[in-house]
C-alpha cells in the first residue's frame, strides 16, 4: 500500500491522493456526495463543514474545515500545503459568518 501522496492534482486519482486527506477525511466526503479529487474543484470548504455538521446533526472541531480547506486549494491551485497552515484564516473568516452563509 502507497501512502504517497499527489504532487499535482491532475495525480490525485482518489481522495486518499490528496495532501492532507486521510481515509476518515476521504469517507466524510464520500458521505457528501464527493467521490473523486476533481469534484472538490471549486467547492466552498465553509459550506462543506457546514453540510457535514448537518449530516452528523454534530459540530466539528474546526480542524476539519482546515482539512477542506487545504484539500480544495490543492486541488484549485496545485499548492500543497499542510492543513494547520489553514488555521489563523480559519478562525478569520469563522469570526465573520453565521452557519450556511
Amino acid at each position: 500500500m502507497s501512502t504517497s501522496k499527489a504532487v499535482h492534482p491532475d495525480d490525485a486519482v482518489k481522495l486518499e491522493d490528496i495532501p492532507n486527506v486521510g481515509p476518515a477525511t476521504a469517507e466524510d466526503l464520500r458521505r457528501m456526495g464527493i467521490e473523486t479529487p476533481a469534484q472538490l474543484s471549486g467547492q466552498d470548504p465553509f459550506k462543506m463543514y457546514d453540510q457535514l455538521c448537518r449530516i452528523d446533526n454534530m459540530r466539528y472541531d474546526p480542524c476539519v474545515l482546515d482539512v477542506f480547506l487545504a484539500a480544495v486549494h490543492f486541488i484549485d491551485t496545485g499548492e500543497s500545503r499542510t492543513w494547520w497552515s489553514f488555521t489563523k484564516e480559519c478562525k478569520r473568516r469563522m469570526l465573520d459568518r453565521s452557519p450556511d452563509t
